[in-house]
């Protein structure tokens, strides 16, 4: 069952409408036909079962079958912030931590990074990140589009996750997996949780130093994962926790 989003506006008591590009998607992409069920959401995680009633070049109109759809949303919020890696590795883990259950990613201009977004063209990459969120979101069944927020430096990111319940960092000089099980342990239903991800040169010791008192330094391992690795492996083990909580 293909997944949709709309606006607040476009959903009635009976039916909603799908404007925009899906209407292409659907009608010319898919070949949609009246009748055939899709699931629709909207931003605020509510969501529907419908069946297709009309077709035209403007809007696809759906039926609602059934409100209240069973949420594919985590127990908790996930706020990812991830240290700006070099290419497109950025693309690959806002992709895959959608389909694991982010609620928003935080991209980090951290004093290690190899890579430097031009200001100049920080609204287009966003916007190009928003879309792979949004594209991500539909193939995984999301009740939400996780957002990908505007850059944001180091410190800056410590204080916008500061509200988070549990705030942890992956540091390869930190203890051993006992201490990373028992912080993911200590996640209760519900908790919003920050995770810090360092660049392809890790963390400053200035950076550690700063959030070592607000914030549970954790291992991954034994092994020196890659940037881009480490955002999906610690999304991977906080979607199990909080599947089983």
């Amino acid at each position: 069952m293909h997944q949709f989003f709309v606006e607040d506006s476009q959903i009635g008591r009976e039916f909603i409408t799908i404007t925009g590009p899906d209407v292409n998607h659907i009608k010319n992409v898919l070949r949609m036909k009246p009748g055939e069920k899709i699931r629709i959401s909207n931003q605020k995680g509510c969501d529907y079962f419908c069946a297709i009633s009309e077709l035209s070049d403007a809007f696809v109109q759906a039926d609602i079958l059934k409100e209240d759809a069973p949420s594919t949303e985590l127990s908790g919020k996930i706020y990812l912030f991830q240290a700006i890696p070099k290419g497109n590795r950025m693309e690959t883990v806002i992709e895959k931590a959608v389909e694991l259950g982010v609620y928003e990613i935080i991209p980090v201009a951290m004093k290690y990074c190899v890579a430097k977004i031009d200001p100049k063209k920080e609204e287009a990459r966003i916007g190009r990140w928003q879309k792979i969120s949004q594209s991500a979101a539909k193939q995984a069944k999301r009740s939400i589009i996780p957002n990908i927020h505007s850059v944001m430096k180091y410190d800056e990111a410590v204080r916008y996750a500061s509200s988070c319940d549990v705030r942890l960092v992956p540091y390869e000089n930190a203890n051993g997996m006992r201490a990373t099980k028992e912080a993911l342990d200590s996640i209760r239903q519900g908790d919003s949780v920050s995770v810090f991800i360092g660049p392809e040169g890790g963390f400053a010791e200035e950076e550690i130093e700063m959030v070592k008192d607000s914030m549970q330094i954790i291992s991954l391992g034994k092994r020196i994962l890659r940037t881009d690795t480490a955002g999906i492996a610690v999304m991977s083990m906080l979607m199990l926790e909080m599947e089983m909580g």
